[in-house]
């Protein structure tokens, strides 16, 4: 072991704090030897995992190495301080991460919210097509013949009586029998539903 290694080594923490001051790397590996040990098994029990404790307990080092100027003596000893920083690291990255599971729970339930909704509106409208088709079954083909024109095509009544070759008074009548008709059905289906 040099001579230099062996003098770090003699001195005290706050010493070794003194000379990460001045971005001494010797000072800072005889500080990690001293006191990686405890900063990880502490890092540990925080964050309950390997990997984890292992990053924390590096972040940690890196701020000492960072601001190794921040240290006092009053407040408590290096391994304290040392130990208060893998601590407070630790809390704000559990923060974080159940800030971030929280944020991903509630886009995920409102994800399942949404998609029942969509389904049940799709479901809905399907049901409605299916029963404007039964209606329309039950229509005498004249009156079916003028509400599709009307209503799926676009016509006008006017262009439905010059197309059909009808008087216009007779499209209006055989529209508004159609329609009543198909208000007939809806509504011997769905009693209590008057409109």
């Amino acid at each position: 072991m040099p001579e230099k290694t062996r003098h770090y080594l003699t001195l005290g923490d706050e010493e070794l704090i003194s000379c990460l001051e001045d971005s001494d790397p010797q000072a800072f590996e005889v500080l990690y030897d001293r006191h990686g040990r405890v900063a990880y098994s502490l890092a540990y029990r925080i964050m309950g995992e390997k990997q984890a404790a292992e990053d924390l307990v590096q972040e940690a080092f890196l701020k000492v190495w960072r601001s190794s100027g921040g240290y006092r003596s009053e407040r408590g000893s290096v391994r304290t301080w040392i130990l208060s920083i893998v601590h407070h690291r630790g809390i704000d990255l559990l923060r974080a991460t159940a800030s971030r599971k929280r944020t991903r729970e509630r886009y995920e339930v409102s994800v399942e919210k949404t998609q029942p909704a969509e389904a049940f509106g799709e479901v809905w409208k399907n049901s409605q097509r299916e029963q404007i088709r039964a209606a329309l079954k039950t229509l005498p083909p004249e009156q079916l013949k003028i509400l599709e024109l009307a209503y799926f095509s676009g016509y006008t009544h006017v262009e439905i009586a010059e197309m059909l070759d009808l008087p216009l008074g007779t499209v209006k009548g055989r529209m508004r029998l159609g329609l009543k008709k198909i208000r007939g059905y809806f509504e011997a289906r769905e009693p209590g539903v008057r409109g």
